[in-house]
């Protein structure tokens, strides 16, 4: 695929997952204040029947930890026992109720937005590679879940210790900005949170963090997880602290073992060679034969023919390449033929022969007449 075709296909999918998202916030922004009841319902096959079912809005879903508070920790609540939120402004319900159907409407359709990215990667990536993301996704959504689900049942535990300070001077009248913004606060602090000890495994996976690094490192480990839970929990409580820096701490401790026994299938697979110096590695190469000789690199092989060509030599022996015997020529008679070796790509031609030099007559010996002559 070419850039802009690459570009074409980011821009379909980015719509096709905006798409999905608006469709979830309508669905969120009609559960927000819709309930119903399913059944009951009988099995076509069999005599089981189930229901009926209540499904609670989403309002009444969020607004639940609010309500397991004692009656007198409620505005009015102990007067009448209802549990309803202040609204301060005309406008505020309906932002409300629009900010937290978008958020309903992001998780609901996480499922198609996640498909969408998927189908937009997966062409790039090999078999393993496809393997290796769908799991460390399907893990990221899981762990978000479980800590998002945490973080739900601790928040009345956090808000009854919050609102019962000072209680004998003030009344707790909280308003729906104020609860619905320290609940969903809550929830994704917990739910990242969680992602912590898969980003660990990950880097363990790559190969950058090993075992031998974090093993004797658990006491700071632990003692950054607590200082990073109370930093980061919402109300700043203790037991909303608490929850959150154990569960990281036993999922960090999890994440841990993971590395040691990764590393452990790791060193089993690695070649014991890998692990040599490197004058370990390769020892001295005996040399067998020099170059040119019997043996060595580029050794010239005989001939083992029953007679040159253009004449005649006995079993074993060659004729020789050039000079005299050479090839097209008859060895002499009663002499034995000098041995000849086949070129090699490492051979070089011989050298021409010198012309022979002129020899200067010595004048000096010649006799008195030969000069009269020249002269």
């Amino acid at each position: 695929m070419s850039i802009v075709e690459h570009i074409q296909e980011l821009r379909s999918r980015l719509l096709k997952a905006l798409a999905g998202i608006l469709v979830g916030t309508i669905i969120g922004f009609t559960w927000y204040q819709l309930s119903f009841t399913l059944g009951p319902w009988r099995l076509p096959f069999g005599d089981w029947t189930f229901g009926p079912a209540h499904v609670m809005s989403l309002g009444e879903i969020l607004k639940e930890p609010y309500c397991q508070l004692p009656p007198e920790q409620r505005f009015g609540g102990a007067e009448t026992g209802e549990c309803r939120l202040l609204a301060t402004s005309p406008f505020e319900m309906f932002m409300l109720r629009l900010k937290v159907g978008a958020l309903a409407g992001l998780v609901l359709s996480a499922p198609w937005w996640l498909y969408q990215i998927w189908a937009y990667i997966t062409p790039g990536l090999v078999r393993k590679e496809r393997r290796n993301t769908l799991i460390a996704v399907t893990a990221a959504a899981l762990l978000f879940a479980a800590g998002a689900v945490l973080a739900y049942f601790v928040v009345a535990y956090g808000l009854e210790f919050l609102l019962q300070i000072g209680d004998n001077a003030q009344i707790a009248a909280l308003t729906g900005g104020q609860y619905f913004n320290f609940i969903l606060a809550l929830i994704l602090i917990f739910g990242v949170s969680f992602e912590l000890p898969l980003f660990i495994i990950m880097l363990n996976v790559v190969g950058v963090l090993h075992y031998e690094t974090m093993k004797d490192k658990r006491r700071l480990i632990i003692l950054l997880l607590f200082i990073f839970a109370a930093f980061m929990t919402p109300g700043q409580d203790p037991v909303s602290m608490m929850v959150l820096a154990l569960s990281l701490t036993v999922l960090m401790e999890v994440a841990i073992q993971f590395t040691r026994i990764n590393d452990r299938r790791r060193d089993k697979q690695r070649p014991d060679w890998l692990d040599l110096d490197d004058d370990q590695s390769s020892g001295p190469i005996a040399a067998s034969g020099g170059i040119g000789q019997l043996g060595g690199i580029d050794a010239p092989a005989p001939v083992s023919a029953s007679g040159a060509v253009g004449g005649t030599a006995p079993v074993g022996r060659t004729a020789p390449v050039s000079g005299p015997g050479a090839v097209g020529a008859p060895s002499p008679v009663g002499t034995s033929p000098r041995p000849t070796t086949r070129p090699t790509r490492n051979s070089r031609p011989a050298p021409p022969a010198a012309p022979p030099a002129e020899v200067t007559p010595d004048l000096s010996t010649r006799s008195g007449s030969d000069f009269d002559d020249v002269l």
